[in-house]
Protein backbone atom coordinates (compact mmCIF):
# COMPACT_ATOMS: atom_id res chain seq x y z
CA UNK A 1 0.00 0.00 0.00
CA UNK A 2 2.91 2.28 0.68
CA UNK A 3 4.01 1.95 -2.82
CA UNK A 4 0.90 2.72 -4.56
CA UNK A 5 0.82 5.98 -2.03
CA UNK A 6 4.21 7.07 -3.09
CA UNK A 7 3.68 6.86 -7.01
CA UNK A 8 -0.54 6.99 -7.39
CA UNK A 9 -0.19 10.68 -8.42
CA UNK A 10 -0.84 13.07 -11.40
CA UNK A 11 2.25 13.91 -13.18
CA UNK A 12 3.20 17.14 -11.40
CA UNK A 13 4.02 20.73 -12.42
CA UNK A 14 3.23 22.91 -15.75
CA UNK A 15 5.82 20.73 -18.18
CA UNK A 16 3.81 19.34 -21.09
CA UNK A 17 3.26 15.97 -20.25
CA UNK A 18 1.96 17.58 -16.68
CA UNK A 19 -1.89 16.85 -15.48
CA UNK A 20 -1.57 20.76 -15.13
CA UNK A 21 -1.70 20.89 -19.28
CA UNK A 22 -3.52 17.71 -19.61
CA UNK A 23 -6.54 17.79 -17.94
CA UNK A 24 -9.24 19.14 -20.06
CA UNK A 25 -11.15 15.36 -20.06
CA UNK A 26 -11.44 16.11 -16.05
CA UNK A 27 -12.99 19.37 -16.43
CA UNK A 28 -15.78 18.18 -18.92
CA UNK A 29 -16.71 15.64 -16.33
CA UNK A 30 -16.49 18.75 -13.81
CA UNK A 31 -18.91 20.80 -16.38
CA UNK A 32 -20.92 17.86 -16.84
CA UNK A 33 -21.71 17.39 -12.67
CA UNK A 34 -22.48 21.41 -12.11
CA UNK A 35 -25.99 20.84 -11.85
CA UNK A 36 -26.03 18.31 -9.45
CA UNK A 37 -23.69 20.23 -7.28
CA UNK A 38 -25.67 22.86 -7.62
CA UNK A 39 -28.66 21.20 -6.62
CA UNK A 40 -26.89 19.56 -3.37
CA UNK A 41 -25.16 23.16 -2.10
CA UNK A 42 -28.99 24.37 -2.48
CA UNK A 43 -30.40 21.95 -0.18
CA UNK A 44 -28.09 22.00 2.77
CA UNK A 45 -27.68 25.83 2.54
CA UNK A 46 -30.93 26.37 4.82
CA UNK A 47 -29.25 24.07 7.50
CA UNK A 48 -26.72 26.33 7.35
CA UNK A 49 -27.84 29.23 7.49
CA UNK A 50 -30.00 27.96 10.38
CA UNK A 51 -27.64 26.77 12.58
CA UNK A 52 -27.49 28.75 15.31
CA UNK A 53 -24.10 27.49 16.79
CA UNK A 54 -22.16 27.25 14.17
CA UNK A 55 -20.54 29.85 12.00
CA UNK A 56 -18.37 28.02 9.52
CA UNK A 57 -19.49 26.61 6.04
CA UNK A 58 -16.71 23.57 5.60
CA UNK A 59 -15.51 22.16 2.57
CA UNK A 60 -13.69 19.00 1.59
CA UNK A 61 -12.49 18.89 -2.45
CA UNK A 62 -11.33 14.93 -1.86
CA UNK A 63 -8.54 13.64 -4.53
CA UNK A 64 -7.67 17.38 -6.09
CA UNK A 65 -4.72 16.83 -7.30
CA UNK A 66 -2.99 20.24 -9.11
CA UNK A 67 -3.99 22.38 -11.87
CA UNK A 68 -7.01 24.54 -13.18
CA UNK A 69 -9.23 22.07 -12.20
CA UNK A 70 -8.27 21.28 -8.63
CA UNK A 71 -10.42 24.57 -7.84
CA UNK A 72 -13.04 24.51 -10.30
CA UNK A 73 -15.52 22.77 -8.56
CA UNK A 74 -15.05 24.71 -5.10
CA UNK A 75 -15.44 27.91 -7.60
CA UNK A 76 -18.85 26.27 -8.48
CA UNK A 77 -19.87 25.75 -4.71
CA UNK A 78 -18.90 29.33 -3.44
CA UNK A 79 -20.82 30.70 -6.65
CA UNK A 80 -23.93 28.77 -5.92
CA UNK A 81 -23.06 30.17 -2.23
CA UNK A 82 -22.98 33.64 -2.91
CA UNK A 83 -25.69 33.94 -4.80
CA UNK A 84 -28.04 32.51 -2.45
CA UNK A 85 -26.58 34.73 -0.32
CA UNK A 86 -27.74 37.94 -2.41
CA UNK A 87 -31.35 36.68 -2.74
CA UNK A 88 -31.62 36.10 1.59
CA UNK A 89 -31.94 38.76 3.71
CA UNK A 90 -28.71 37.47 5.82
CA UNK A 91 -26.25 40.53 5.15
CA UNK A 92 -23.42 38.65 6.55
CA UNK A 93 -22.47 34.96 5.22
CA UNK A 94 -20.72 32.76 7.93
CA UNK A 95 -16.78 31.61 7.37
CA UNK A 96 -16.17 29.87 5.10
CA UNK A 97 -13.18 26.95 5.44
CA UNK A 98 -12.22 25.23 1.98
CA UNK A 99 -9.74 21.66 2.64
CA UNK A 100 -7.84 20.31 -0.62
CA UNK A 101 -7.31 16.79 0.27
CA UNK A 102 -4.64 14.50 -1.67
CA UNK A 103 -2.12 11.96 -1.11
CA UNK A 104 1.02 13.32 -0.31
CA UNK A 105 3.18 12.38 -3.22
CA UNK A 106 0.74 14.93 -4.99
CA UNK A 107 1.74 18.21 -6.49
CA UNK A 108 0.91 20.72 -3.82
CA UNK A 109 3.41 23.18 -4.61
CA UNK A 110 1.75 23.71 -7.78
CA UNK A 111 -1.44 23.95 -6.44
CA UNK A 112 -0.78 26.30 -3.40
CA UNK A 113 0.19 28.77 -6.11
CA UNK A 114 -2.66 28.89 -7.59
CA UNK A 115 -4.82 29.08 -4.39
CA UNK A 116 -3.49 33.01 -3.74
CA UNK A 117 -5.08 34.45 -7.20
CA UNK A 118 -8.09 32.14 -5.90
CA UNK A 119 -8.64 33.95 -2.97
CA UNK A 120 -7.54 37.44 -4.64
CA UNK A 121 -9.95 36.78 -7.11
CA UNK A 122 -13.01 35.83 -4.94
CA UNK A 123 -12.43 38.76 -3.29
CA UNK A 124 -12.54 41.29 -6.16
CA UNK A 125 -15.49 40.01 -7.38
CA UNK A 126 -17.32 38.49 -4.40
CA UNK A 127 -16.59 41.57 -1.72
CA UNK A 128 -15.28 41.54 1.76
CA UNK A 129 -18.98 40.66 2.49
CA UNK A 130 -18.99 37.65 1.66
CA UNK A 131 -17.01 35.10 3.46
CA UNK A 132 -14.08 35.03 4.98
CA UNK A 133 -12.76 32.02 2.62
CA UNK A 134 -9.72 30.36 4.15
CA UNK A 135 -8.13 27.81 2.16
CA UNK A 136 -6.12 24.91 3.54
CA UNK A 137 -4.03 21.63 2.29
CA UNK A 138 -5.18 18.22 3.96
CA UNK A 139 -2.52 15.54 2.73
CA UNK A 140 -3.66 11.80 3.22
CA UNK A 141 -5.04 8.79 2.16
CA UNK A 142 -9.27 9.32 2.01
CA UNK A 143 -9.35 5.73 2.97
CA UNK A 144 -9.33 6.75 6.37
CA UNK A 145 -10.08 9.82 8.85
CA UNK A 146 -9.34 13.25 7.76
CA UNK A 147 -11.19 15.54 9.73
CA UNK A 148 -12.89 16.19 12.44
CA UNK A 149 -16.61 14.45 13.57
CA UNK A 150 -19.42 16.76 12.20
CA UNK A 151 -17.00 19.40 10.63
CA UNK A 152 -18.49 19.71 7.46
CA UNK A 153 -21.11 20.66 5.12
CA UNK A 154 -20.44 19.33 1.62
CA UNK A 155 -18.01 16.92 0.13
CA UNK A 156 -16.98 16.64 -3.37
CA UNK A 157 -14.75 14.59 -5.16
CA UNK A 158 -14.33 13.69 -9.33
CA UNK A 159 -12.47 10.69 -10.68
CA UNK A 160 -10.63 9.62 -7.59
CA UNK A 161 -12.34 7.08 -5.86
CA UNK A 162 -12.14 4.56 -8.99
CA UNK A 163 -8.63 4.10 -7.76
CA UNK A 164 -8.25 1.83 -5.02
CA UNK A 165 -6.03 1.69 -1.84
CA UNK A 166 -3.36 -1.18 -3.56
CA UNK A 167 -3.32 -3.80 -6.30
CA UNK A 168 -6.22 -6.29 -4.82
CA UNK A 169 -3.79 -8.84 -3.11
CA UNK A 170 -3.31 -12.11 -4.65
CA UNK A 171 -3.77 -11.08 -8.28
CA UNK A 172 -0.14 -11.06 -9.52
CA UNK A 173 0.61 -14.60 -10.67
CA UNK A 174 -2.97 -14.91 -12.05
CA UNK A 175 -3.76 -11.36 -14.27
CA UNK A 176 -0.27 -12.21 -16.37
CA UNK A 177 0.09 -9.48 -19.36
CA UNK A 178 -3.12 -7.46 -18.11
CA UNK A 179 -2.85 -4.35 -16.13
CA UNK A 180 -6.68 -4.92 -15.13
CA UNK A 181 -9.35 -6.89 -15.79
CA UNK A 182 -9.43 -8.46 -18.96
CA UNK A 183 -11.69 -11.39 -20.98
CA UNK A 184 -8.61 -13.08 -20.19
CA UNK A 185 -8.57 -12.60 -16.76
CA UNK A 186 -9.91 -15.44 -14.43
CA UNK A 187 -13.00 -15.11 -12.23
CA UNK A 188 -10.97 -14.59 -9.20
CA UNK A 189 -9.06 -11.44 -10.59
CA UNK A 190 -12.47 -10.23 -11.02
CA UNK A 191 -13.27 -10.93 -7.40
CA UNK A 192 -10.46 -9.69 -5.84
CA UNK A 193 -10.63 -6.58 -7.54
CA UNK A 194 -14.74 -6.26 -6.70
CA UNK A 195 -13.64 -7.05 -3.17
CA UNK A 196 -11.07 -4.41 -2.86
CA UNK A 197 -13.44 -1.32 -4.35
CA UNK A 198 -15.85 -2.91 -1.66
CA UNK A 199 -13.72 -2.39 1.00
CA UNK A 200 -12.06 0.97 -0.06
CA UNK A 201 -15.29 2.37 -0.79
CA UNK A 202 -17.01 1.32 2.50
CA UNK A 203 -14.50 3.01 4.66
CA UNK A 204 -14.54 6.07 2.24
CA UNK A 205 -18.34 5.83 3.26
CA UNK A 206 -18.06 4.84 7.19
CA UNK A 207 -15.21 8.01 7.26
CA UNK A 208 -16.72 10.54 5.75
CA UNK A 209 -20.06 10.09 7.59
CA UNK A 210 -18.47 11.05 10.81
CA UNK A 211 -16.69 14.39 9.45
CA UNK A 212 -19.98 15.43 8.17
CA UNK A 213 -22.81 17.03 10.24
CA UNK A 214 -26.53 15.67 9.89
CA UNK A 215 -27.78 16.11 6.50
CA UNK A 216 -24.64 16.68 5.31
CA UNK A 217 -24.37 16.07 1.42
CA UNK A 218 -21.55 14.42 -0.92
CA UNK A 219 -21.51 14.14 -4.58
CA UNK A 220 -19.33 11.70 -6.11
CA UNK A 221 -18.12 11.57 -9.59
CA UNK A 222 -16.02 8.39 -10.74
CA UNK A 223 -15.24 6.37 -14.17
CA UNK A 224 -17.42 3.38 -13.99
CA UNK A 225 -19.18 1.15 -16.72
CA UNK A 226 -22.84 0.74 -17.78
CA UNK A 227 -22.67 -2.72 -18.08
CA UNK A 228 -22.91 -6.08 -15.19
CA UNK A 229 -20.23 -7.07 -17.28
CA UNK A 230 -17.02 -6.29 -15.57
CA UNK A 231 -14.52 -7.13 -18.11
CA UNK A 232 -16.65 -5.10 -21.04
CA UNK A 233 -15.14 -2.71 -23.76
CA UNK A 234 -16.72 0.88 -21.80
CA UNK A 235 -14.45 -0.04 -18.79
CA UNK A 236 -11.38 -1.96 -19.66
CA UNK A 237 -10.29 -0.93 -23.42
CA UNK A 238 -8.17 2.10 -21.95
CA UNK A 239 -6.20 -0.50 -19.49
CA UNK A 240 -6.13 -3.06 -22.76
CA UNK A 241 -4.72 -1.05 -24.97
CA UNK A 242 -2.24 0.06 -22.73
CA UNK A 243 -1.04 -3.66 -21.76
CA UNK A 244 -1.00 -4.50 -25.23
CA UNK A 245 1.59 -0.97 -26.03
CA UNK A 246 3.58 -2.32 -23.25
CA UNK A 247 3.50 -5.81 -24.90
CA UNK A 248 4.54 -4.43 -27.91
CA UNK A 249 7.70 -3.08 -25.90
CA UNK A 250 8.42 -6.56 -24.55
CA UNK A 251 8.37 -7.99 -28.43
CA UNK A 252 11.07 -4.98 -28.73
CA UNK A 253 13.03 -5.92 -25.86
CA UNK A 254 12.87 -3.03 -24.26
CA UNK A 255 10.51 -4.58 -21.47
CA UNK A 256 11.26 -7.69 -19.36
CA UNK A 257 8.05 -10.17 -19.71
CA UNK A 258 8.47 -11.06 -16.07
CA UNK A 259 7.72 -7.09 -15.67
CA UNK A 260 4.86 -6.90 -17.65
CA UNK A 261 3.02 -10.37 -16.13
CA UNK A 262 3.54 -8.43 -12.65
CA UNK A 263 1.66 -5.07 -13.13
CA UNK A 264 -1.57 -4.59 -12.19
CA UNK A 265 -3.61 -0.97 -11.73
CA UNK A 266 -4.69 0.01 -8.25
CA UNK A 267 -8.46 0.73 -9.77
CA UNK A 268 -11.88 -1.05 -10.14
CA UNK A 269 -14.45 0.64 -12.17
CA UNK A 270 -17.60 -0.37 -10.44
CA UNK A 271 -21.47 -0.58 -11.76
CA UNK A 272 -24.52 1.80 -10.87
CA UNK A 273 -25.84 -1.38 -9.14
CA UNK A 274 -22.58 -2.15 -7.29
CA UNK A 275 -21.86 1.24 -5.99
CA UNK A 276 -25.90 1.18 -4.47
CA UNK A 277 -25.24 -2.16 -3.00
CA UNK A 278 -22.09 -0.40 -1.18
CA UNK A 279 -24.20 2.53 0.19
CA UNK A 280 -27.28 1.32 1.03
CA UNK A 281 -25.27 -2.00 3.24
CA UNK A 282 -23.05 0.90 4.44
CA UNK A 283 -25.69 2.54 5.75
CA UNK A 284 -24.72 6.14 6.59
CA UNK A 285 -26.26 7.63 3.32
CA UNK A 286 -29.64 7.96 1.31
CA UNK A 287 -28.89 8.60 -2.15
CA UNK A 288 -30.65 11.35 -3.65
CA UNK A 289 -29.49 10.84 -7.52
CA UNK A 290 -27.17 8.13 -9.04
CA UNK A 291 -26.57 8.87 -12.56
CA UNK A 292 -24.81 7.67 -15.68
CA UNK A 293 -22.99 9.76 -18.26
CA UNK A 294 -20.09 9.68 -21.15
CA UNK A 295 -17.65 11.85 -22.16
CA UNK A 296 -15.12 10.93 -24.94
CA UNK A 297 -11.73 10.32 -24.57
CA UNK A 298 -10.32 13.40 -25.58
CA UNK A 299 -13.06 15.61 -23.12
CA UNK A 300 -15.44 15.90 -25.62
CA UNK A 301 -19.11 15.27 -25.97
CA UNK A 302 -20.35 12.25 -27.62
CA UNK A 303 -24.09 13.79 -28.05
CA UNK A 304 -21.96 16.10 -30.39
CA UNK A 305 -20.72 13.26 -32.54
CA UNK A 306 -24.06 10.85 -34.06
CA UNK A 307 -21.05 8.06 -34.09
CA UNK A 308 -20.05 8.82 -30.59
CA UNK A 309 -16.29 8.83 -31.99
CA UNK A 310 -13.75 11.02 -31.64
CA UNK A 311 -11.71 12.31 -34.71
CA UNK A 312 -8.52 10.28 -33.68
CA UNK A 313 -6.53 11.75 -36.35
CA UNK A 314 -6.74 15.31 -34.32
CA UNK A 315 -7.08 14.70 -30.87
CA UNK A 316 -5.10 10.76 -30.62
CA UNK A 317 -1.95 13.06 -29.32
CA UNK A 318 -4.27 14.60 -27.00
CA UNK A 319 -5.45 11.41 -26.00
CA UNK A 320 -2.59 10.10 -25.04
CA UNK A 321 -1.18 12.99 -23.15
CA UNK A 322 -4.25 13.06 -21.60
CA UNK A 323 -4.02 9.34 -20.51
CA UNK A 324 -0.14 9.51 -19.80
CA UNK A 325 -0.78 12.95 -16.99
CA UNK A 326 -3.02 10.36 -14.88
CA UNK A 327 -1.08 7.13 -15.20
CA UNK A 328 2.95 7.80 -15.78
CA UNK A 329 3.53 8.04 -12.09
CA UNK A 330 2.40 4.46 -11.77
CA UNK A 331 4.18 2.96 -14.93
CA UNK A 332 7.41 4.74 -14.43
CA UNK A 333 7.74 3.41 -11.14
CA UNK A 334 7.37 0.11 -12.31
CA UNK A 335 9.09 -0.09 -15.68
CA UNK A 336 11.44 3.00 -15.56
CA UNK A 337 10.94 6.53 -16.62
CA UNK A 338 13.55 5.79 -19.59
CA UNK A 339 11.27 4.43 -21.65
CA UNK A 340 7.97 6.28 -21.38
CA UNK A 341 8.17 8.40 -24.73
CA UNK A 342 8.44 5.32 -26.52
CA UNK A 343 5.33 3.42 -24.78
CA UNK A 344 3.07 6.26 -25.11
CA UNK A 345 3.89 7.32 -28.29
CA UNK A 346 3.43 3.40 -29.11
CA UNK A 347 -0.21 3.66 -26.95
CA UNK A 348 -0.88 7.06 -29.03
CA UNK A 349 -0.77 4.47 -32.53
CA UNK A 350 -3.37 1.44 -30.91
CA UNK A 351 -5.43 4.65 -29.80
CA UNK A 352 -5.51 5.94 -33.27
CA UNK A 353 -6.42 2.24 -34.68
CA UNK A 354 -8.69 1.17 -31.86
CA UNK A 355 -11.22 4.56 -32.51
CA UNK A 356 -11.45 3.71 -36.64
CA UNK A 357 -13.70 0.42 -34.84
CA UNK A 358 -15.09 0.91 -31.60
CA UNK A 359 -16.78 4.14 -29.33
CA UNK A 360 -14.43 6.30 -27.36
CA UNK A 361 -16.03 6.81 -24.50
CA UNK A 362 -15.95 6.55 -21.21
CA UNK A 363 -18.50 5.96 -18.37
CA UNK A 364 -19.03 7.80 -15.16
CA UNK A 365 -21.26 7.72 -12.06
CA UNK A 366 -22.11 10.50 -10.35
CA UNK A 367 -23.84 9.95 -6.81
CA UNK A 368 -26.08 13.29 -4.83
CA UNK A 369 -26.20 11.72 -1.22
CA UNK A 370 -27.32 12.68 1.92
CA UNK A 371 -25.66 11.73 5.34
CA UNK A 372 -29.16 10.38 7.55
CA UNK A 373 -29.41 12.41 10.96
CA UNK A 374 -28.55 10.51 13.90
CA UNK A 375 -31.04 10.02 16.43
CA UNK A 376 -29.82 11.84 19.61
Amino acid sequence: MNQVIQSLHMNGGTSETSYYANSSFQKRVILETRSILDEAILNILPKMYNDKLRNTIGIAELGCSSGPNALLAVSYILETIYNKHCESSSSVTPDILVFLNDLPSNDFNTLFKDVKSFCDELKRTKGDGFGPCFVAGMPGTFYGRLFPSDSLHIIHSSYSLHWSSQVPPGIEETNKGNFYIAKSSPPSVITAYLNQFKKDFGVFLECRSEELVNGGRMVLTLQGRSSSDPTSKDCCSFWELLALSAHDMVLQGAIAEEKLNSFNIPTYLPSPEEVKSIIQSEGSFTINQLETFHVNWDGSDPKEDKKSMTNMLKSSHSIASIFRAVSEPLLANHFGTEIMDALYGRLRERIAEYATKEKTEITNLVINMTKVEKKI
